[in-house]
This record gives C-alpha cells, structure tokens and sequence, in this order.
C-alpha cells in the first residue's frame, strides 16, 4: 500500500512584491528557512500520510466542495508572525477576503473526516507562509522588516484552481507535486 505525504492547496503565483519581501529578509540574515518561490501556496488542508487508494475520493471531496464556486481573486495584503512577536515560528503574508476561501476549507476539513482524516478544530486561517524561523538571530531584525511591510498591498491572485498536491521531504527542502487539479 503507496502512501505519499499530502496536502491540499491553491498555488500562488510570486510577483515582485513577494519577491521584494523575500529579498529583504535575506538581506538582514535572520535564521529563516524561506519558502521557494515556486512552493508558495495557500494550505486549504495538511493531510499527513496519504494511502493512494484514497485519491480518488479525496478528489471527489475537493469536487463537492468547488461544485458552488466559479473562478475568483484574492487581495494578497499585509504580513505578520505565527504564533507571536515573542515566539516568531513562521511569517506569512495575509489574505485581505476569505469569503470565497473560507467554504471550501470548511467543507473539505468536515468531510474528510469521513476518510480517516484529523479535522482541524481551530478556525481556518487562509495565510501564505513565506518563511520559518529557525532560531531568534537577528530576531529585533526581523520583527521591525515584518511591521514596515504589515500594511503592504502583495497584489491580486486569480484563483482558478484547488490542488491535491504531494510532498517529498529533501534536505534541500520540499519537493511539491501536483497529484490532481480540479477546476473551479
């Protein structure tokens, strides 16, 4: 029985202003393993271990929870740190309206259930992580880089897309893969 490491997504395509934020924490050399700019993306639902076999009705799943939808844009806006200023794990980029998103997670958390899958009990919170900080080098840094772009406007997105994807873990970091792509 196959497995793969999963998740279920909606690709974000990087502009120069994302680009613009990349280069700006590399310069202050915080101890932040940065997402590449191809990887970025918004998690609808971290899956863990997926049996292949499942596939096919976790694409069903994705299907039912699209059937409603048709293709929109999102505002990518503002940045800010998980879990706190204090306690800086991950630095994300904000999502200014998550009224489209938000009914998708939502089923598609409920649902899954039904396959063996964990539900989140925590409330969705559509992000894109940018980074993970390591250790706390050139915390003061970072947390002053994180507020000058709080407010900072990333673009517009066109969603056209939910993805199921699969992960492979390297040294160098993930390896991401399109497992399918349904159509919104």
């Amino acid at each position: 029985m196959n497995t793969f490491r999963g998740f279920i997504a909606i690709d974000i395509d990087t502009n120069s202003k994302i680009k613009e934020l990349i280069q700006a924490i590399k310069k202050i050399q915080a101890d932040v393993k940065l997402v590449e700019p191809e990887n970025i993306h918004i998690t609808l639902k971290f899956l863990g271990d997926v049996h292949e076999e499942r596939i096919r009705d976790i694409e069903s799943i994705i299907a039912n929870a699209c059937k409603n939808s048709k293709p929109f844009t999102i505002n990518l806006v503002g940045t800010g740190v998980f879990p706190n200023q204090n306690y800086v794990k991950v630095i994300w980029i904000g999502i200014e309206d998550i009224t489209l998103i938000e009914p998708i997670a939502t089923y598609i958390n409920d649902n899954l259930v039904n396959l063996g899958f964990k539900k989140d009990n925590r409330l969705f919170s559509p992000h894109i992580t940018i980074g993970r900080v390591r250790t706390a080098k050139n915390k003061q840094e970072l947390i002053a880089l994180i507020q000058q772009f709080q407010n900072v406007e990333f673009g517009k997105q066109d969603i056209n897309s939910i993805k199921l994807m699969k992960s492979v873990l390297t040294p160098k970091g993930p390896i991401y893969s399109i497992v399918k792509e349904l159509s919104l």
